[in-house]
């Protein structure tokens, strides 16, 4: 039987926790000025919600294990790859402006605090009394059958791709070449496409009950109401601290730099998708417009030169490129007369 907490849907109680998990690692990152720990007090911080949540609510469903379960092994699995980066990295450079500010460093903790307890919402109220009061159909609906399939993709998807930019990053070789290989040949943004995959299917896991009608009433609502979560995720991705920090910003730097970088990323973008995954060779061939509408490559992302770029770098390349060809065709000249 679930154990009730502050309220019936857990909200109260996880967002307490989260606030004094948050606080006590942002305490210890502060005072020592040590980048280690925070994603890892982000992504553990859903384990530890699951666990309680799951604990209180008496395990009265499947469904309730397997999505917390979900959530955990995605939270445990990133916060340990970003934690074993950072140890090998040695610093964040996100932080290098405000780690030295109280209020600048706090917010961004307070930000990480809104985030977990966010997308931790569908999982927050499969398992809270409110839910586990009523009957609930065996795990095993539609619903819940793709989710796991979703899962699983976007687990593979996120996991595998860390791992094969993480590889490549590390290849000396491979120092400010563009990363193309394994997934990153089909999309330019796999794991957050994947992170994205495993947020909604854990979503459909957790809204299954009030989806085959047999949790109604405000329990019904409020797991409706949890999609924010992977709603939240993807926002975020997409137009805060994921692609709008990395496409045009990325783009502008290697424009900057010039030379082969520059041109080996222009094209990698022409024939490569920014986020849903697609073989390069059909999506080369899609309209501009379709690409940026349904494939979800938005003007925000897209680098303008004539916007965007330094114009005095513009005009040195430019003239760069006229005395270019004009050696060429001096030496083709030159050539000639010699037959």
């Amino acid at each position: 039987m679930a154990v009730h907490v502050l309220d019936d849907f857990y909200l109260a109680i996880t967002l307490l926790i989260t606030i004094g998990y948050q606080l006590f690692f942002f305490s210890i990152a502060f005072a020592l000025k040590f980048d280690k720990l925070t994603d890892f007090a982000g992504g553990t911080n859903f384990v530890v919600l699951a666990i309680i949540t799951l604990s209180l609510s008496g395990v009265e469903n499947a469904r309730q294990i397997v999505d917390s379960l979900f959530i955990m092994f995605w939270g445990a699995r990133l916060s340990g790859f970003l934690l074993f980066r950072i140890l090998k990295t040695g610093k964040d450079d996100r932080f290098d402006d405000m780690r030295d500010k109280f209020w600048s460093f706090l917010g961004f903790w307070v930000f990480q605090m809104f985030w977990v307890w966010t997308v931790s919402l569908p999982v927050t109220i499969l398992n809270s009394p409110k839910v586990t009061s009523g009957v609930q159909p065996k795990f095993g609906t539609g619903s819940d059958i793709a989710g796991v399939i979703l899962f699983t993709l976007g687990f593979v998807l996120e996991s595998v791709s860390d791992v094969q930019k993480y590889k490549f990053r590390s290849n000396e070789a491979n120092k400010g070449k563009v990363c193309d290989v394994g997934f990153f040949a089909w999309t330019r943004h796999p794991n957050y496409f994947g992170e994205i995959l495993i947020q909604f299917s854990i979503y459909m896991i957790a809204v299954s009950p009030a989806a085959h009608g047999n949790i109604a009433g405000d329990a019904s609502a409020a797991l409706y109401a949890s999609v924010v979560g992977p709603l939240f995720l993807t926002l975020l991705l997409m137009f805060v601290s994921g692609l709008t920090l990395q496409e045009r910003p990325g783009a502008k730097k290697r424009y900057e730099k010039g030379g082969e970088q520059w041109e080996e990323y222009k094209r990698y973008t022409e024939r490569t998708s920014i986020m849903i995954p697609i073989p390069p060779q059909i999506y080369v061939h899609i309209p501009i417009f379709i690409k940026r509408t349904l494939l979800l490559e938005f003007p925000i992302y897209v680098f303008d030169l004539k916007k965007h770029a330094d114009q005095s770098k513009v005009q040195e390349r430019d003239a760069e490129e006229a005395r270019g060809s004009e050696q060429e065709r001096d030496s083709e000249a030159g050539l000639t007369q010699e037959h």
